[in-house]
């Protein structure tokens, strides 16, 4: 961020891909942004770009962008220039960016920068292509070339062998290929402690956990202990001048299904200069003549080519496609080329992730029609109208643009990706005439959010998301039908997006940052057979994923591996990273401020509280209420100073008290059963902390821990270091002495397979002790739910303090706020780069769908990481298919059973086993729905005499005891079956209509 900082930008052409990657550039936070443009908005801008009005038709482009574009950060001055770009004027920029910008000025402005250490970023696109070139100078240093965490390992093993040393890690310690070069550094190694003072060394790998470095023989022998470390290394990067990669180019490829292509490219965007300087525009939109025109200049282009830039035979097809849509300009295109050019200029300000080598052209040609031949658009299909879509309708043609006009869609998330489609919707105009797109977001505004979710600003802070940003895109399109809710995807909101709601949809687009989120909206898009566009980002990592009924697989059906949790013995006993004992403070903090008061204020006040703690298993019981006691009887303050009294006491139990005590079960030399140390490997052996008013950490603790202790009680806390400190001074901590017996458990596997021992007449006796519901009206306890944004809630503070005294027992190196907020409070990198390119690829995909493609090969899954760079794309997985006798069914097929009869009553239970035994040959064993079986083959025959006279609904009702609401149309049955020669069969499920 200090590099950007101080970084100056220029950003040449304001049309849809300029705004796009300044909006990018200054949401980033350089140092200043400078918009150039001479020309003036025209009807084909408003598809792409956003900060243009119909009213600002004949003005300066840069000029009307400049007030809109410097309200996305104040910290990054913003301003138009207007004039020609003269060498004078470049020197003042550390990066200059061009787009929609002639080949002579390209290569004029490229060998100037070239040679006088300016870095450069050229981006272009042309309908439905893209072109995005770098030069960031012969001499380039990149410090970190992927953003991935460096690796550190505990050492369990080093030996010498010849003229090499092995050495054996406790973890994992293997790098992806893409990350070298790979050197590390070693720590608190002993007896070979030459290693410790080595500058980096690189390593070969041998194995997921072995590796081997260069010979120590002059070294000490290996005793034990250590820490292995990847140390990131800079490496020095050279780049070509724009004229010299011209004619040697180095591609990044983006689609290896295309892998011709960039070479083809390379030479039709050179042909399309040359088109635009001999008849001063691009050709027309699907122009036949200029289509052949220009393929004859692509011929001639090649044939002057002298290095590798010539291809042994130009892609006619591909170079009059290129013609026929190089007018159009698409904001999905503009999105996507635009993330990935900011985020090389962010590269070249910091030289932070490695640089793109140096041209990538991409294309989405799937997006045309899928009929070959006679689905060929005209000239008159796609000529300019003098409409905000004329950029659109001159790649597509006027009929799409109908059909986009009168899509509904339900866009779920109003966040990063929320605000990116919302953009994009409005530029493509989706649910711009009849049509509608319903958001839903159920938070409000955070000062955090700024930096991505570009359509809010400082003073939408503590608004509701979904209301700014469809309010934020009504006045980018003033078309768009928008409606913002506020409400939670899930079963308790199933009444508001109900059967009508889902049916009444052309499909779904996911903007979610949780899992089970996205896939409760999977679920119920495969339910009502509705297309699902799915997206994500991490840091500079993305993908896209396209669900379309009856051609596609789900979200659901297939899932990432679960995250690494921690061992819980590591956690209490055992750390080793600062990880952990960050891990270990959040769990603290629950168990401190949250989980009693809660538990306290549920016994005061619910009667039945006490009768489901009895019913827990194991020791939980006793537990829960040792805990209500303490909160209501024994830890109950009366006053400020109970409050640090606790906090001290507290410290003493956690940092010295049970080290005393875990020493004395393992003391620093005890040997295991092997005759290896205990103390080894992923085991540090820890030590007592003695408590100093004098520590600022220790202060800290004490402060933060009692603030929030008074808070869970109600009462005023203070901020008071010296008053606090006189109380400390005056306060006598009794001696701990280690007492004998006490089990410490070495390992998960021994903690669960250890006997719990429940003390029936201690959980009888605090039965007694525990104060009646009478006294609820004495407390006013609080759980306080922790909050990591709020500097002034003595949340981070505890964290801090609590996960650094813990590493300072162990010796592992603290962290420090910033590191800790981001660990602890489990803060998810994200970029407005990644997620503009993200959101570009998703509604390629919209527009697919929407013209109705059938092929799964039409379609594309994407994933990409800026940081490589690296881009993966590919058709996706068509639905897993069963057979069902002679019929194929996938997750996409059902039973469609109408509960009503003619006769206008309702189908009975023995009707509808009898409606699958006659018309489909299945006789069924059992019937449920979600969880409640509503018939068996083994149900005693008093029951099932009186359900198969029932109605389906009255045996649903009975068996959920739950009314039907009058929002449910239909309801889902799981059947197992056997066929009629009595053989197990799977079938789908059944969906049985009430309405």
């Amino acid at each position: 961020m200090k590099r950007m900082q101080s970084s100056n930008v220029l950003v040449s052409g304001l049309r849809g891909l300029g705004v796009e990657i300044a909006k990018n550039i200054i949401l980033g936070g350089v140092k200043s942004v400078t918009l150039h443009d001479q020309g003036q908005a025209e009807w084909r801008d408003l598809s792409s770009q956003f900060y243009l009005r119909e009213e600002d038709l004949g003005k300066n482009r840069a000029e009307v962008s400049q007030t809109r574009l410097a309200e996305l950060n104040s910290y990054v001055p913003v301003v138009a220039y207007t004039e020609a770009l003269t060498d004078d004027y470049l020197t003042q920029f550390q990066v200059v960016v061009l787009t929609n910008s002639p080949l002579e000025e390209q290569q004029r402005v490229g060998d100037f920068c070239h040679s006088n250490g300016i870095k450069l970023v050229i981006a272009d696109t042309r309908g439905l292509f893209g072109q995005l070139f770098c030069d960031f100078g012969e001499e380039m240093l990149v410090i970190d070339t992927n953003g991935e965490q460096p690796l550190s390992a505990m050492i369990s093993m080093i030996t010498k062998v010849s003229t090499f040393t092995t050495i054996q890690a406790v973890e994992v310690f293997k790098s992806h290929p893409c990350f070298s070069p790979y050197s590390v550094i070693f720590t608190e190694v002993q007896g070979m402690t030459e290693l410790n003072s080595c500058q980096p060394i690189e390593i070969k790998t041998l194995g997921p956990y072995t590796f081997s470095i260069c010979d120590t023989t002059g070294f000490s022998d290996y005793v034990r202990g250590g820490i292995v470390s990847q140390v990131k290394m800079p490496q020095k990067v050279a780049f070509k001048s724009f004229t010299t990669s011209m004619t040697e180019p180095e591609f990044v490829v983006t689609d290896f299904a295309k892998f011709e292509r960039p070479g083809q490219l390379h030479l039709g965007f050179q042909a399309l200069h040359s088109y635009q300087r001999k008849h001063s525009r691009l050709p027309k939109p699907w122009c036949q003549a200029d289509g052949e025109e220009l393929v004859s200049l692509a011929k001639e282009v090649n044939s002057s080519q002298t290095g590798s830039a010539k291809v042994d035979e130009l892609d006619d097809k591909l170079i009059k496609k290129l013609a026929f849509v190089s007018a159009g300009d698409l904001a999905p295109i503009n999105a996507f080329i635009g993330g990935l050019a900011a985020q090389e200029v962010m590269k070249a300000c910091t030289g932070k992730f490695m640089p793109m080598m140096q041209w990538l052209y991409f294309d989405a040609l799937e997006c045309l029609s899928e009929e070959e031949g006679g689905a060929m658009l005209t000239e008159e299909d796609c000529a300019p109208r003098n409409s905000r879509y004329d950029g659109q309708i001159a790649v597509f043609g006027s009929q799409l643009q109908e059909e986009l006009a009168k899509q509904r869609y339900f866009l779920v998330g109003a966040g990063a990706i929320g605000c990116e489609l919302l953009k994009n919707f409005a530029m493509i105009g989706l649910a711009g005439g009849e049509g509608e797109v319903i958001v839903t977001d159920m938070d409000t505004i955070e000062k955090s959010n700024l930096n991505r979710q570009f359509l809010f600003r400082p003073w939408d802070v503590t608004k509701m998301k979904s209301e700014t940003a469809a309010a934020a895109v009504k006045q980018m399109n003033p078309s768009i039908r928008i409606t913002g809710h506020q409400n939670r995807v899930g079963p308790e909101t199933e009444r508001v997006y109900d059967d009508d709601f889902f049916e009444s949809l052309h499909g779904v687009a996911n903007a979610l940052d949780n899992v089970d989120a996205r896939m409760y909206m999977d679920r119920r898009c495969v339910y009502y057979r509705k297309p699902l566009l799915e997206s994500g980002t991490l840091g500079t990592k993305g993908n896209v994923q396209v669900v379309i009924p009856f051609l596609t697989e789900s979200y659901s059906s297939s899932q990432d591996p679960p995250e690494k949790s921690i061992p819980i013995c590591t956690l209490k006993n055992f750390p080793n990273a600062i990880e952990h004992t960050l891990q270990w403070a959040r769990d603290e903090f629950e168990g401190l401020f949250k989980q009693p008061s809660e538990n306290a204020m549920q016994y005061l006040t619910d009667a039945k509280f006490l009768e489901r703690t009895l019913k827990l298993p194991g020791a939980q019981p006793l537990e829960v209420l040792e805990a209500v006691y303490k909160s209501l009887v024994i830890d109950c303050p009366r006053s400020w100073a109970d409050c640090v009294t606790w906090a001290r006491h507290h410290w003493q139990c956690q940092y010295s008290n049970n080290i005393h005590q875990l020493l004395h079960n393992f003391p620093p030399e005890q040997l295991t059963s092997s005759g290896a140390p205990f103390w080894s490997g992923p085991k540090r052996c820890p030590h007592p902390l003695e408590f100093s008013t004098s520590n600022n950490l220790h202060m800290d603790y004490v402060m933060s821990g009692a603030n929030l202790f008074a808070q869970s009680y109600g009462m005023q806390g203070s901020t008071d270091r010296v008053g606090v400190a006189k109380i400390l001074d005056s306060l006598s901590v009794p001696t701990f002495v280690p007492r004998s017996g006490v089990k410490i458990h070495v390992s998960d596997q021994e903690l669960q397979s250890a006997n719990v021992n429940v003390d029936d007449n201690r959980l009888e006796e605090l039965k007694t002790l525990l104060p009646g519901p009478e006294a609820s009206s004495h407390f006013k306890l609080t759980a306080i739910d922790f909050e990591k944004d709020d500097d002034s809630n003595f949340h981070m503070d505890f964290i801090v303090a609590a996960s650094n005294l813990r590493a300072e027992n162990y010796n592992i190196p603290p962290a420090d706020r910033h590191k800790s907020k981001l660990i602890a409070g489990k803060i998810i990198p994200a970029i407005a780069t990644t997620t503009a390119a993200v959101v570009g690829l998703v509604c390629l995909e919209l527009i697919k769908i929407v013209q109705g493609h059938k092929k799964v090969e039409s379609f594309k899954n994407g994933f990409m990481n800026l940081a490589l760079p690296f881009f993966g794309f590919s058709e996706p997985i068509s639905a897993p298919s069963h057979k069902y006798y002679d019929i194929d069914w996938s997750l996409w097929d059902r039973f469609e059973v109408k509960g009503l009869q003619a006769n206008g009553e309702e189908m009975t239970l023995r009707q509808f086993l009898d409606y699958f035994k006659n018309e489909h040959q299945l006789e069924i064993t059992m019937l449920s729905q979600g969880v409640s079986m509503l018939y068996s083959f083994f149900m005693p025959a008093a029951k099932l005499k009186e359900r198969l006279l029932l109605p389906m609904t009255e045996i649903v009702t009975k068996v959920s005891k739950k009314k039907l609401g009058k929002h449910v149309k239909a309801l889902v049955f799981e059947l197992c079956c056997n066929d009629l020669t009595e053989e197990d069969v799977e079938v789908p499920y059944v969906r049985y209509t009430i309405r």
